[in-house]
């Protein structure tokens, strides 16, 4: 896919270049703990890059970007649309900050609301939702200030921390994405 430039990041395309740059995250609990149940378990170098490789190669169903700085083009995380609906025009994003020294810096508002212009104005699609652990309150603040809403509650389906902890479906339609610009 194209590049997509924002103010102080770009949306580019994945590089081989970028897995020593996924490995810092793929093990960090930090960064991992509120991710899918796949990284409950140590990932080995092998598998990430499998998970690039497939990426390069066009064999995962799902379309995304790094999220990079703009002046160097380097990796600061990961910014995907991992289901597609073209009948429904809906899309569902994931996005991953790679490093802690990125998180709370507000390139995942940037980067959100650079997919957003895409997904509504480039790719014509009604809706954009995502997943959101309920105790994730950094993303859920992100989330709500891109204009996402809560529109339901999967109650006490992921195990954290010692707690049953809900998950919340979030979503943003087209209609209200431009009421907004």
């Amino acid at each position: 896919m194209a590049w997509i430039i924002g103010d102080r990041i770009i949306l580019r395309d994945y590089r081989k270049e970028d897995l020593p740059h996924m490995r810092k995250w793929v093990n960090d609990n930090e960064i991992t703990q509120y991710l899918s149940n796949i990284f409950l378990y140590p990932h080995t170098l092998n598998q990430t890059e499998s998970f690039l490789n497939d990426i390069l190669e066009g064999k995962n169903s799902y379309k995304g970007f790094v999220i990079a700085h703009k002046d160097t083009e380097e990796y600061i995380g990961q910014i995907d649309l991992i289901k597609l609906d073209w009948v429904n025009r809906v899309a569902t994003m994931g996005i991953v900050i790679g490093a802690r020294e990125h998180l709370s810096k507000g390139y995942g508002k940037e980067a959100i609301k650079m997919l957003q212009d895409f997904v509504f104005n480039t790719l014509n699609l009604n809706k954009l939702d995502l997943e959101v652990i309920a105790t994730n309150e950094r993303a859920i603040r992100c989330y709500k200030k891109c204009g996402f809403i809560e529109e339901g509650r999967l109650r006490e389906v992921r195990y954290i921390n010692g707690k049953y902890t809900d998950k919340m479906i979030m979503g943003i339609l087209k209609s209200e994405y431009v009421a907004t610009t």
